[in-house]
């Protein structure tokens, strides 16, 4: 008997078992909490949907609570449209938050844009939120030149509303700083002075905001305001000194050129009086052996030689005494 007891006992502890093991797997594959969580709050989800969402990796509780969510909010959307966006890579409850929002703002925005949106990387809740409260932008300093040569530098603030029709596909917050930027340089530079602008900066604005500068962004640009507005360097000044001091170095540069094709040219002089010279003292030379020659052929006498020697020495006299002359006056002089 006392065996029999205990091969029972031990059969009814594995048959216990067996089915706490058997209802955790199914409690593991099925989700028995969220189904009864579904029905709780009015939402029919079938059983067999949420095993089969188990069998196609869905997380069941990342569709069912935000479909719960909407079906609360008054929202009409399926379990198949939440779950095909998250198989396709989506955040379904931001995507339901978005929808929620837009819904109480009273925007229109279905949940196939709102999807669309959220897979092309951007944030569709902030851009709802940014549809109801506009949210502003500052540039840094845009530096641009007016027509008299003074720089004005310019900040302004832009505040923009984002476009949900064109947020997907639409340029971002860098495209509107960029255009604002050249629409505020471009309108300096058209002004005749800077007073101008200072006088009135929010004609820089004006100007700017009717160039419809949001086409092809996703945003809408409700205002630009200038909000600061500083004087910078006189570039036409500068521009002008720099030009001057580029005339000069030209012209310093063509003096330096014809200094120097003036040098050569004196040395060039200075060479050919050395030739000369050197002509002139061979030329010389010749005349002794031209005498010699005279003599030798009776051309040219003693008595002829002796006045020419009588000659030379009266010139060599009057040479030195003229050397001594003019070196006393320089010495009175002195």
């Amino acid at each position: 008997m006392g065996m029999v007891f205990d091969a029972a006992a031990i059969s009814l502890i594995v048959t216990i078992v067996l089915i706490v093991i058997v209802l955790a797997v199914i409690l593991t594959v099925v989700p028995v909490a969220l189904w009864i969580s579904a029905l709780a709050a009015g939402v029919r989800v079938s059983i067999f949907t949420l095993i089969g969402m188990r069998l196609r990796r869905v997380i069941p509780a990342r569709v069912v609570n935000p479909l719960i969510k909407a079906h609360k909010a008054g929202l009409e959307v399926t379990i198949n449209q939440l779950e095909s966006h998250y198989l396709a890579g989506g955040n379904v409850d931001r995507v339901v938050n978005a929808l929620i929002a837009a819904h109480r703002a009273n925007i229109e925005l279905t949940f196939e844009r709102a999807a669309a949106i959220d897979l092309a990387g951007r944030d569709v809740l902030e851009a709802v939120q940014m549809s109801v409260n506009p949210k502003v932008i500052e540039t840094p300093f845009i530096a641009g030149v007016a027509i008299n040569g003074i720089e004005v530098k310019a900040k302004a603030r832009i505040t923009v509303r984002a476009n949900l029709h064109r947020l997907v596909g639409g340029a971002g917050e860098d495209t509107i700083i960029a255009r604002v930027g050249e629409g505020i340089v471009s309108t300096i530079g058209s002004s005749d002075s800077h007073s101008k602008v200072l006088e009135n900066p929010d004609l820089i604005s004006q100007t700017v905001l009717s160039k419809g500068l949001d086409s092809g962004t996703a945003f809408e640009i409700l205002s630009i305001d200038i909000a600061d507005v500083d004087v910078g360097k006189n570039i036409g000044a500068e521009l002008q000194i720099e030009q001057a001091q580029a005339d000069k170095n030209i012209a310093q540069a063509k003096a330096e050129e014809r200094r120097a094709m003036a040098v050569a040219e004196e040395q060039e002089m200075v060479a050919k009086v050395q030739e000369m010279k050197a002509k002139v003292v061979e030329a010389e030379a010749e005349v002794p052996m031209a005498m010699a020659e005279a003599l030798r052929s009776g051309n040219f006498g003693i008595m002829d030689y002796m006045n020419y020697k009588n000659i030379q020495a009266d010139t060599s006299m009057r040479d030195s005494i003229s050397k001594v002359t003019n070196d006393k006056q320089d010495g009175t002089k002195k």
